[in-house]
C-alpha cells in the first residue's frame, strides 16, 4: 500500500492548486487461456500523488516504460484510472458523469508527442484548428470560425495562409505548432505535453519549447509537461516529478532537484547530462545503473528500485518507502535519501 502524501498548503502568492492527485494506479489487464481470463495486470501507473497549482509547469520525467504518458492521459481522464482521485480545479473527475466530463474537457487539453501522428491527414490545417470550435458550438461568438482559426495559427507562428494546406506539407517543427494551436483552440486552463519536441530536431526544440513559455504568460495556461530529457525539463518546469516504475520517486523545485538531487535513480538521471564545459566533464563521475528496469506486471518487493541501488539494504526490499518531505519542499521515496 502506498502512502499518500500530505502536501502543504499553497500561499495566496504561489498560486491555488488547480490540478490535485491522490492514490492514482492504472493497472491495464493482461488477458490468457481460451475463456480470456485476466492472468496478469501490467502496473503502469502504481500510488501517484501529486498537484499542479495555477499557472506553473509542473515536469514528469523518467525512463521510457516508466507510467509519465499513462498518468497524463489518466488526469485528463483520457484513460480511465483503476483507483484514486483526480480533481481538476476542485472538482472530482473520476465521477463525473459523461456529458459533465465531455464540458470540462473543454477546459483541460493535450499536445501529443507524434506531430506527424497526431494530425489528419485527410484534413486541411484549418479543418484541423476548427474541429474543436466546432465540437463544442463556439461559433456563435463574435468572430466566426475562420477568423479564429487564422488568429490561432498566427498565435503560434503559423502563416493563416496555409490553412488549406494539409499536414503533409508542412514541417515536424510547424506540425507540432499545429497540434498547440489546436490544443488551444478552446482557451484552456490546463495543458498536458506529452513530449512534445521528442520527436523534433534539436535546433527546433527550443523554438517550440520558447513558443509554450510564451503561451503560458498570454494565456494564463497550466501545464504538465512530459519528458525523459531532464535538460528540456529545466528549461520549462518550475518543480520536477521523477517516475520510476509507476511511482513517484522525486519532487521538488527544478533548481533545488538539480542543485542537490535526493534519490539515487534521480543522482543517477542527473549524472547522464552532459556538461558543455569539457574540463568540468572530465571530473564528473558518472553514475552507470546495473541491470535493466523490472517489469510493471511483476514489479520488486519494497522500493521498486532496490535491484539497481547501490544504498540498498534489507529495508528497501521489504518497505515501500513513502513520498516524504525530507528537505523543505523537497519530497523523496527513499529510506536513504541524499
Amino acid at each position: 500500500m502506498v502512502q499518500q502524501v500530505e502536501f502543504p498548503k499553497t500561499s495566496g502568492t504561489a498560486g491555488t492548486t488547480l490540478i490535485d492527485v491522490k492514490g492514482l494506479k492504472v493497472h491495464f489487464p493482461i488477458k490468457g487461456g481460451l475463456l480470456g481470463r485476466t492472468v496478469a495486470r501490467v502496473k503502469a501507473v502504481d500510488g501517484v500523488d501529486l498537484f499542479i497549482r495555477r499557472g506553473e509547469t509542473l515536469g514528469l520525467v523518467g525512463e521510457s516504460g516508466c507510467g509519465k504518458s499513462t498518468t497524463g492521459r489518466a488526469i485528463l481522464q483520457l484513460i480511465k484510472p483503476t483507483v484514486g482521485s483526480v480533481k481538476f480545479d476542485g472538482v472530482e473527475l473520476t465521477t463525473l458523469p459523461k456529458n459533465e466530463l465531455r464540458q470540462m474537457r473543454a477546459k483541460m487539453q493535450m499536445v501529443f508527442q507524434d506531430p506527424f501522428g497526431s494530425l489528419d491527414p485527410r484534413y486541411t490545417v484549418g479543418q484541423i484548428v476548427a474541429e474543436p470550435l466546432e465540437n463544442f458550438k463556439q461559433n456563435g461568438e463574435r468572430k466566426d470560425i475562420q477568423a479564429q482559426v487564422a488568429e490561432l495559427l498566427n498565435t503560434v507562428g503559423i502563416n493563416p495562409r496555409y490553412m488549406n494546406r494539409f499536414p503533409h506539407e508542412f514541417s515536424g517543427g510547424q506540425r507540432q505548432r499545429i497540434g498547440i494551436a489546436r490544443a488551444l483552440a478552446l482557451r484552456p486552463s490546463f495543458v498536458v505535453a506529452d513530449e512534445p519536441v521528442s520527436a523534433l530536431d534539436v535546433s527546433i526544440q527550443a523554438q517550440v519549447l520558447n513558443l509554450l513559455q510564451d503561451l503560458q504568460g498570454q494565456f494564463g495556461l497550466t501545464y504538465l509537461f512530459v519528458a525523459h530529457n531532464l535538460s528540456v525539463v529545466k528549461h520549462i518546469s518550475d518543480r520536477v516529478a521523477v517516475m520510476y516504475l509507476g511511482r513517484v520517486v522525486e519532487l521538488a523545485q527544478s533548481e533545488d532537484l538539480y542543485a542537490l538531487p535526493l534519490h539515487p535513480y534521480t543522482q543517477a538521471l542527473l549524472s547522464a547530462i552532459p556538461v558543455p564545459d569539457p574540463n568540468i566533464e572530465a571530473r564528473r563521475k558518472r553514475i552507470i545503473l546495473e541491470g535493466d528496469v523490472p517489469s510493471p506486471v511483476n514489479p520488486p518487493s519494497g522500493c521498486n528500485f532496490h535491484p539497481r541501488c547501490w544504498k540498498a539494504q534489507a529495508i528497501c526490499r521489504e518497505v515501500i518507502p513513502p513520498l516524504e518531505e525530507k528537505q523543505h519542499n523537497h519530497f523523496a521515496a527513499c529510506h536513504f535519501p541524499g
